[in-house]
């Protein structure tokens, strides 16, 4: 994570018409909520603020969130009425992401004694409605989730959320290094690289292929052997790529690409890169064995120059850190479309991350028929099988757009014996053909990160926090009626611009 130890700040909102003794109860209770949550296992910590009772106390709240690099979000409570003419500074000074908790301090209604002090003290279905007015009137993207804070699908909620938040919070300080430009005539991985930064907060930016051709050169040769044992100890090596087989020295140079490619990556701060192979310089292969490794390490990639792949392949990265399956880049390679058994094949010349297995992948060279380069050497595995999302990003010239389909990773019908990479298969909900409809229709890219980690509502919530458009192809998905939400959609982000 960029984040040292990420925090979500827990704010209550309250006011001083209630008096000491019922604002020390707000106190107290808050702190039994905030609590609540930081227990209940979600990714970051949650930190809990004094009660806030008026707009200065808001205000700079919201301030002191903005400049602190740990705070990645907050969550803001209305335990008791707090006039939101407060909130009115606060929430436009507010540029972290922001949850809308609307729950209250007891489960159950004491109905036998109820009386107007408990009334006064538990009126979050007052306060919160309150508060839920000025986020609208403000326009103010946020989450909000409505239960007791004890419900496991409240928590798990608040963890969606949360999860959205570290990966903007990502988005905002990342770094990503391109060597060379995109492939050739290739529309769909050019972009906006200002809107990007403006719009996202990351910084891409290009360099020569032969910097890091000057990184791998000057890899020490102790390093390599060391890094090759532990290519050993990790997989199954192919034999002719073994110390004495006759392909060892192509081993050897994957290796060499690897400790240069992180030592570049490492000294300018990168966590996200590209390659292209139109643009090898004077590398002897294209990287396949070093991007998988560093993939699996959290570093976003992109093939061909796609360096808003890359972007969203980190972003993913971290917020699925910590949690079971992977998340790789992908692409939909070929179909099976056999009636009735309709699956995509999903894999790239070289590029697929192990973080979508389980199984331990076999290290083996084999020929590349592009690229004008030495074969290069690659992790060769089937992703595991399981519920997975395929997420893509375009951009449609006045804004990004990303595009999810929920699908069902499964076992190849056969093995795979001659196919020489990494790849996956999955069912796409709810059918191939309207899945494939519905992407083509949205102008979605051949480019995608595929996770097995993340789900539906983790892309949600990231997507309002950053106020990007989202187009989700799923199980009740027709694609007339998804034809009609991306005309709405259109109209709708042509007015809000």
């Amino acid at each position: 994570m960029s984040v040292n130890n990420p925090e979500v700040w827990f704010l209550t909102g309250s006011q001083g018409l209630y008096g000491p003794e019922t604002l020390e109860q707000v106190a107290e209770q808050s702190q039994v909520v905030a609590k609540r949550l930081a227990d209940s296992g979600l990714p970051v910590q949650i930190v809990w603020k004094p009660v806030l009772l008026d707009a200065e106390s808001i205000r700079r709240q919201m301030l002191d969130a903005n400049s602190a690099p740990e705070c990645v979000g907050v969550i803001a409570w209305m335990h008791t009425f707090s006039p939101a003419k407060m909130w009115i500074a606060g929430l436009d000074a507010l540029r972290k992401p922001l949850l809308h908790l609307h729950t209250q301090a007891n489960a159950a209604l004491p109905w036998s004694t109820i009386d107007m002090d408990f009334m006064n003290l538990n009126q979050a279905a007052h306060g919160d409605r309150e508060f839920g007015y000025i986020q609208s009137r403000l326009h103010v993207p946020r989450k909000t989730v409505a239960g007791h804070v004890e419900s496991p699908v409240v928590q798990q909620r608040v963890g969606h959320w949360a999860r959205a938040a570290l990966g903007v919070a990502e988005l905002r300080s990342l770094k990503l290094a391109r060597f060379g430009d995109n492939m050739r005539d290739v529309a769909v991985t050019e972009g906006d690289k200002v809107e990007a930064q403006l719009r996202f907060g990351v910084s891409v930016n290009t360099y020569g292929v032969n910097d890091l051709v000057a990184a791998v050169d000057s890899v020490d040769g102790a390093a390599i052997s060391t890094l090759v044992d532990e290519y050993v100890d990790t997989y199954d090596v192919a034999p002719e790529l073994l110390p004495g087989g006759d392909r060892h020295e192509s081993l050897r140079y994957g290796a060499q690409i690897e400790l240069g490619l992180r030592s570049f990556l490492t000294d300018g701060g990168f966590r996200a890169f590209t390659s292209n192979f139109e643009d090898l310089g004077g590398l002897r292969q294209l990287p396949g064995l070093a991007v998988q490794r560093l993939m699996a390490d959290g570093y976003g990639f992109g093939g061909e120059g796609d360096w808003k792949t890359s972007v969203l392949l980190r972003a993913s990265k971290a917020m699925a850190d910590g949690l079971p399956g992977g998340t790789s880049f992908m692409e939909d390679y070929t179909y099976h479309l056999v009636p009735g058994e309709e699956k995509i094949l999903g894999a790239h010349m070289l590029e697929v991350c192990p973080s979508i297995t389980t199984a331990r992948p076999s290290l083996e060279i084999h020929p590349l028929s592009i690229g004008g380069r030495e074969d290069p050497v690659r992790l060769r595995f089937v992703a595991d099988p399981g519920p997975g999302i395929v997420v893509g990003i375009a951009d449609l010239g006045d804004r990004f757009r990303l595009t999810a389909n929920v699908v069902q990773l499964v076992e190849p019908d056969e093995a795979l014996p001659k196919l020489p990479v990494a790849c996956a298969v999955w069912k796409p909900e709810p059918s191939l053909s309207t899945s494939a409809e519905s992407w083509l229709v949205a102008g979605a890219p051949h480019h995608t990160v595929l996770s097995t980690a993340l789900d539906r509502e983790v892309y949600e919530d990231f997507a309002d926090l950053l106020s990007v458009e989202l187009a989700v192809i799923d199980e009740s998905t027709t694609v007339r009626e998804f034809q009609r939400e991306l005309h709405w959609n259109d109209v709708y982000h042509r007015l809000t611009r």
